[in-house]
Protein backbone atom coordinates (compact mmCIF):
# COMPACT_ATOMS: atom_id res chain seq x y z
CA UNK A 1 0.00 0.00 0.00
CA UNK A 2 1.25 3.31 -0.87
CA UNK A 3 2.07 5.33 2.20
CA UNK A 4 1.15 9.06 0.74
CA UNK A 5 -2.31 8.02 -0.87
CA UNK A 6 -2.94 10.63 -4.15
CA UNK A 7 -7.10 11.21 -4.86
CA UNK A 8 -7.69 10.00 -8.14
CA UNK A 9 -9.64 12.53 -10.65
CA UNK A 10 -11.46 12.90 -13.83
CA UNK A 11 -10.45 15.61 -15.70
CA UNK A 12 -13.21 17.08 -18.40
CA UNK A 13 -14.64 15.64 -21.67
CA UNK A 14 -12.35 16.86 -24.34
CA UNK A 15 -14.61 16.21 -26.83
CA UNK A 16 -17.83 16.95 -28.58
CA UNK A 17 -20.22 14.27 -27.11
CA UNK A 18 -24.50 13.69 -28.08
CA UNK A 19 -25.93 14.26 -25.37
CA UNK A 20 -27.26 11.26 -24.62
CA UNK A 21 -23.64 9.80 -24.14
CA UNK A 22 -22.39 12.63 -21.98
CA UNK A 23 -25.35 11.81 -19.86
CA UNK A 24 -25.08 7.91 -19.73
CA UNK A 25 -21.01 8.66 -19.63
CA UNK A 26 -21.36 10.38 -16.37
CA UNK A 27 -24.35 7.85 -14.92
CA UNK A 28 -21.85 5.00 -15.57
CA UNK A 29 -18.83 7.13 -14.12
CA UNK A 30 -21.02 8.13 -10.60
CA UNK A 31 -20.36 4.74 -8.75
CA UNK A 32 -16.42 4.52 -10.23
CA UNK A 33 -13.80 4.72 -7.51
CA UNK A 34 -12.99 8.15 -8.00
CA UNK A 35 -12.27 11.62 -5.63
CA UNK A 36 -12.85 14.30 -8.18
CA UNK A 37 -15.30 14.69 -11.35
CA UNK A 38 -14.14 17.91 -13.47
CA UNK A 39 -17.15 19.06 -15.13
CA UNK A 40 -17.65 21.48 -18.87
CA UNK A 41 -16.65 22.37 -21.47
CA UNK A 42 -13.11 24.07 -21.66
CA UNK A 43 -12.50 24.27 -25.68
CA UNK A 44 -15.03 25.51 -28.02
CA UNK A 45 -18.69 27.03 -26.67
CA UNK A 46 -19.96 25.57 -30.08
CA UNK A 47 -20.13 22.50 -28.33
CA UNK A 48 -23.41 23.13 -26.63
CA UNK A 49 -25.13 19.27 -25.81
CA UNK A 50 -25.08 20.55 -22.59
CA UNK A 51 -25.83 24.26 -21.81
CA UNK A 52 -24.50 25.64 -18.08
CA UNK A 53 -27.36 25.01 -16.34
CA UNK A 54 -27.27 21.75 -17.65
CA UNK A 55 -23.63 20.98 -16.30
CA UNK A 56 -24.64 22.70 -12.80
CA UNK A 57 -27.33 20.35 -12.72
CA UNK A 58 -25.33 17.60 -13.24
CA UNK A 59 -22.84 18.84 -10.68
CA UNK A 60 -25.63 18.49 -8.31
CA UNK A 61 -26.64 15.47 -9.57
CA UNK A 62 -22.96 13.96 -9.03
CA UNK A 63 -22.31 15.71 -5.83
CA UNK A 64 -24.70 12.97 -4.41
CA UNK A 65 -22.06 10.27 -4.55
CA UNK A 66 -19.65 12.14 -2.37
CA UNK A 67 -17.03 12.93 -4.76
CA UNK A 68 -15.68 16.31 -4.69
CA UNK A 69 -17.52 18.20 -8.07
CA UNK A 70 -15.42 20.77 -9.98
CA UNK A 71 -16.61 23.34 -12.67
CA UNK A 72 -14.06 23.85 -15.22
CA UNK A 73 -13.92 27.16 -17.85
CA UNK A 74 -13.19 27.60 -21.59
CA UNK A 75 -9.49 28.11 -22.51
CA UNK A 76 -9.41 30.41 -25.07
CA UNK A 77 -12.66 32.92 -24.85
CA UNK A 78 -13.75 35.06 -28.20
CA UNK A 79 -17.15 35.94 -27.81
CA UNK A 80 -19.23 38.29 -24.91
CA UNK A 81 -21.32 35.09 -24.95
CA UNK A 82 -18.67 33.19 -23.33
CA UNK A 83 -17.24 35.70 -20.95
CA UNK A 84 -21.40 35.93 -20.24
CA UNK A 85 -21.29 31.61 -19.18
CA UNK A 86 -17.66 31.97 -17.45
CA UNK A 87 -19.14 34.88 -15.01
CA UNK A 88 -21.77 32.38 -14.18
CA UNK A 89 -19.53 29.53 -13.52
CA UNK A 90 -17.07 32.09 -11.21
CA UNK A 91 -20.39 33.21 -9.10
CA UNK A 92 -22.12 29.61 -9.12
CA UNK A 93 -21.67 30.06 -5.32
CA UNK A 94 -21.82 26.14 -4.88
CA UNK A 95 -18.73 24.87 -6.55
CA UNK A 96 -15.44 25.14 -6.70
CA UNK A 97 -13.66 26.41 -10.27
CA UNK A 98 -11.30 25.42 -12.38
CA UNK A 99 -10.16 28.09 -14.13
CA UNK A 100 -8.39 27.75 -17.37
CA UNK A 101 -7.77 31.38 -18.35
CA UNK A 102 -6.39 34.31 -16.27
CA UNK A 103 -9.85 35.95 -16.46
CA UNK A 104 -11.14 33.42 -14.74
CA UNK A 105 -8.34 33.86 -12.25
CA UNK A 106 -9.25 37.55 -11.96
CA UNK A 107 -12.94 36.67 -11.17
CA UNK A 108 -12.38 33.94 -9.13
CA UNK A 109 -9.72 36.51 -7.20
CA UNK A 110 -12.02 39.53 -7.23
CA UNK A 111 -14.43 37.51 -5.31
CA UNK A 112 -11.91 35.63 -2.96
CA UNK A 113 -12.94 32.30 -4.06
CA UNK A 114 -10.49 29.48 -3.55
CA UNK A 115 -9.94 27.76 -7.22
CA UNK A 116 -8.02 25.29 -9.05
CA UNK A 117 -5.77 26.02 -11.60
CA UNK A 118 -6.13 24.19 -14.42
CA UNK A 119 -4.12 22.69 -17.68
CA UNK A 120 -4.95 26.31 -19.74
CA UNK A 121 -2.92 28.14 -16.84
CA UNK A 122 1.14 27.87 -17.41
CA UNK A 123 2.97 27.38 -14.18
CA UNK A 124 6.69 27.00 -14.79
CA UNK A 125 8.06 28.30 -11.52
CA UNK A 126 7.18 28.17 -7.36
CA UNK A 127 7.41 31.75 -7.82
CA UNK A 128 4.14 31.93 -10.12
CA UNK A 129 2.76 29.17 -7.62
CA UNK A 130 3.87 31.36 -4.90
CA UNK A 131 2.24 34.38 -6.67
CA UNK A 132 -1.18 32.83 -7.97
CA UNK A 133 -1.43 30.88 -4.45
CA UNK A 134 -1.82 34.41 -3.12
CA UNK A 135 -4.85 34.87 -5.56
CA UNK A 136 -6.90 32.13 -4.26
CA UNK A 137 -5.53 29.08 -6.31
CA UNK A 138 -5.78 26.56 -4.12
CA UNK A 139 -4.23 23.33 -6.41
CA UNK A 140 -2.57 23.30 -9.28
CA UNK A 141 -2.59 20.90 -12.62
CA UNK A 142 1.06 20.49 -13.96
CA UNK A 143 1.35 21.44 -17.44
CA UNK A 144 2.14 18.12 -19.33
CA UNK A 145 5.26 19.14 -21.22
CA UNK A 146 7.15 19.73 -17.98
CA UNK A 147 9.31 16.88 -16.37
CA UNK A 148 9.00 15.20 -13.09
CA UNK A 149 12.87 16.96 -12.51
CA UNK A 150 11.06 20.23 -13.01
CA UNK A 151 8.40 19.02 -10.55
CA UNK A 152 10.67 18.22 -7.79
CA UNK A 153 11.87 21.68 -7.76
CA UNK A 154 8.59 23.81 -8.06
CA UNK A 155 7.45 21.47 -4.96
CA UNK A 156 10.47 22.21 -2.95
CA UNK A 157 9.19 25.16 -3.15
CA UNK A 158 5.27 24.78 -3.37
CA UNK A 159 3.48 27.14 -0.98
CA UNK A 160 1.61 25.52 1.79
CA UNK A 161 -1.99 24.61 1.12
CA UNK A 162 -1.60 24.19 -2.23
CA UNK A 163 -2.08 20.74 -3.86
CA UNK A 164 -0.53 19.15 -6.50
CA UNK A 165 -1.97 17.42 -9.74
CA UNK A 166 -0.75 15.77 -12.09
CA UNK A 167 -1.98 14.55 -15.76
CA UNK A 168 -1.91 10.82 -15.15
CA UNK A 169 -3.36 9.18 -18.20
CA UNK A 170 -4.96 9.96 -21.47
CA UNK A 171 -4.17 12.53 -24.86
CA UNK A 172 -2.41 15.46 -23.69
CA UNK A 173 -3.74 18.98 -24.50
CA UNK A 174 -0.97 20.41 -26.13
CA UNK A 175 -2.08 23.89 -27.50
CA UNK A 176 -5.11 26.39 -28.79
CA UNK A 177 -5.92 28.27 -31.39
CA UNK A 178 -8.20 30.58 -32.57
CA UNK A 179 -8.83 28.83 -35.88
CA UNK A 180 -10.79 25.11 -35.71
CA UNK A 181 -8.41 22.21 -37.03
CA UNK A 182 -11.45 20.38 -37.72
CA UNK A 183 -13.25 22.69 -39.39
CA UNK A 184 -10.69 23.87 -41.49
CA UNK A 185 -10.28 19.70 -42.11
CA UNK A 186 -13.33 19.36 -44.03
CA UNK A 187 -13.01 22.76 -45.59
CA UNK A 188 -15.49 24.40 -43.51
CA UNK A 189 -15.43 27.96 -42.03
CA UNK A 190 -15.24 28.08 -38.09
CA UNK A 191 -18.68 30.05 -37.77
CA UNK A 192 -20.15 27.17 -40.03
CA UNK A 193 -18.72 24.31 -38.68
CA UNK A 194 -21.82 22.14 -39.02
CA UNK A 195 -20.20 20.70 -35.52
CA UNK A 196 -18.51 18.00 -37.27
CA UNK A 197 -16.43 17.28 -34.59
CA UNK A 198 -19.21 15.24 -33.34
CA UNK A 199 -18.41 12.69 -35.77
CA UNK A 200 -15.12 12.15 -34.00
CA UNK A 201 -15.52 11.00 -30.59
CA UNK A 202 -11.87 11.21 -30.14
CA UNK A 203 -10.68 13.88 -32.48
CA UNK A 204 -8.71 13.59 -35.32
CA UNK A 205 -5.10 11.81 -36.18
CA UNK A 206 -2.65 13.75 -37.81
CA UNK A 207 0.23 11.84 -38.97
CA UNK A 208 3.46 12.24 -40.14
CA UNK A 209 4.73 11.92 -43.84
CA UNK A 210 6.02 8.59 -42.76
CA UNK A 211 2.45 7.77 -41.33
CA UNK A 212 3.75 7.82 -37.88
CA UNK A 213 0.83 8.86 -35.71
CA UNK A 214 1.78 12.55 -34.06
CA UNK A 215 -1.12 14.56 -32.94
CA UNK A 216 -4.77 14.96 -32.58
CA UNK A 217 -7.23 17.51 -33.98
CA UNK A 218 -9.76 18.21 -32.03
CA UNK A 219 -11.46 21.32 -33.12
CA UNK A 220 -9.33 24.35 -31.76
CA UNK A 221 -7.32 22.23 -29.70
CA UNK A 222 -4.27 20.39 -30.65
CA UNK A 223 -3.98 17.14 -28.15
CA UNK A 224 -0.99 14.38 -28.64
CA UNK A 225 -1.72 11.10 -30.33
CA UNK A 226 -0.42 8.89 -27.99
CA UNK A 227 -1.83 8.89 -24.54
CA UNK A 228 0.34 9.65 -22.14
CA UNK A 229 0.37 7.31 -18.99
CA UNK A 230 1.91 7.36 -15.80
CA UNK A 231 0.72 4.45 -13.62
CA UNK A 232 4.30 3.08 -13.91
CA UNK A 233 5.59 6.18 -12.55
CA UNK A 234 3.04 5.62 -9.26
CA UNK A 235 5.73 5.37 -6.74
CA UNK A 236 7.66 8.12 -7.85
CA UNK A 237 4.88 9.86 -7.84
CA UNK A 238 4.32 9.30 -4.30
CA UNK A 239 7.63 9.97 -3.45
CA UNK A 240 7.11 13.73 -4.99
CA UNK A 241 4.08 14.59 -2.88
CA UNK A 242 1.71 14.37 -5.70
CA UNK A 243 -1.90 15.13 -4.29
CA UNK A 244 -3.99 14.14 -7.09
CA UNK A 245 -3.96 11.73 -10.83
CA UNK A 246 -6.26 13.35 -13.06
CA UNK A 247 -7.37 10.60 -15.83
CA UNK A 248 -8.81 12.33 -19.20
CA UNK A 249 -11.95 10.68 -20.25
CA UNK A 250 -12.08 8.47 -23.40
CA UNK A 251 -14.82 7.38 -25.38
CA UNK A 252 -13.36 3.83 -24.81
CA UNK A 253 -12.61 2.76 -21.48
CA UNK A 254 -12.27 5.19 -19.52
CA UNK A 255 -13.59 2.98 -16.33
CA UNK A 256 -11.65 0.18 -16.54
CA UNK A 257 -8.93 2.97 -17.05
CA UNK A 258 -10.26 4.42 -13.44
CA UNK A 259 -10.37 0.64 -12.24
CA UNK A 260 -6.97 -0.18 -13.09
CA UNK A 261 -5.72 2.91 -11.32
CA UNK A 262 -7.71 2.65 -8.41
CA UNK A 263 -6.54 -0.93 -7.72
CA UNK A 264 -3.11 0.39 -8.29
CA UNK A 265 -3.34 2.99 -5.46
CA UNK A 266 -5.16 0.04 -3.02
CA UNK A 267 -1.99 -2.28 -3.74
CA UNK A 268 -4.13 -5.02 -5.51
CA UNK A 269 -2.09 -4.55 -8.48
CA UNK A 270 1.53 -4.21 -9.56
CA UNK A 271 1.36 -0.72 -11.41
CA UNK A 272 3.98 -2.04 -14.14
CA UNK A 273 1.87 -5.04 -15.41
CA UNK A 274 -1.00 -2.63 -15.29
CA UNK A 275 -0.06 -0.26 -17.64
CA UNK A 276 1.03 -2.65 -19.35
CA UNK A 277 -2.87 -4.35 -19.78
CA UNK A 278 -3.84 -0.41 -20.65
CA UNK A 279 -0.95 0.81 -23.28
CA UNK A 280 -2.13 -2.62 -25.16
CA UNK A 281 -5.57 -1.45 -25.51
CA UNK A 282 -4.38 2.00 -26.93
CA UNK A 283 -4.62 2.74 -31.08
CA UNK A 284 -1.18 4.81 -31.21
CA UNK A 285 0.42 3.68 -28.05
CA UNK A 286 1.53 5.38 -24.76
CA UNK A 287 4.01 8.31 -24.23
CA UNK A 288 6.17 9.38 -20.94
CA UNK A 289 8.90 11.49 -22.68
CA UNK A 290 7.84 14.92 -21.31
CA UNK A 291 8.16 13.30 -17.69
CA UNK A 292 11.48 12.15 -18.27
CA UNK A 293 12.67 15.14 -20.25
CA UNK A 294 12.74 14.05 -23.49
CA UNK A 295 10.27 14.54 -26.57
CA UNK A 296 6.70 14.06 -25.55
CA UNK A 297 5.72 11.50 -28.11
CA UNK A 298 8.19 8.77 -26.69
CA UNK A 299 8.07 6.19 -24.75
CA UNK A 300 10.83 5.93 -22.41
CA UNK A 301 10.16 3.28 -19.44
CA UNK A 302 10.77 -0.37 -20.23
CA UNK A 303 7.37 -1.86 -19.57
CA UNK A 304 8.89 -5.25 -19.82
Amino acid sequence: MIEHQPKLALGPVLYYWPKEQLLDFYDRISAAPLDIIYLGETVCSKRHALNTADWLALAERLSTTGKEIILSTMALLEAESELKTLRRLCENGRFTVEANDMGAVRLLSERKTPFVLGTGINVYSDQTLRFLAGLGAKRWVMPVELSRQTLATIQAGRPEGVETEVFAYGRMPLAYSARCFTARYHNLPKDDCQYRCLDDPEGLTLSTREGQPFLTLNGIQTQSAQASNLLPELAELQELNVDVMRISPQAENTEAVIETFAACLRGEREPLEAARALNAALPYGACDGYWRGQAGLRQVADLG
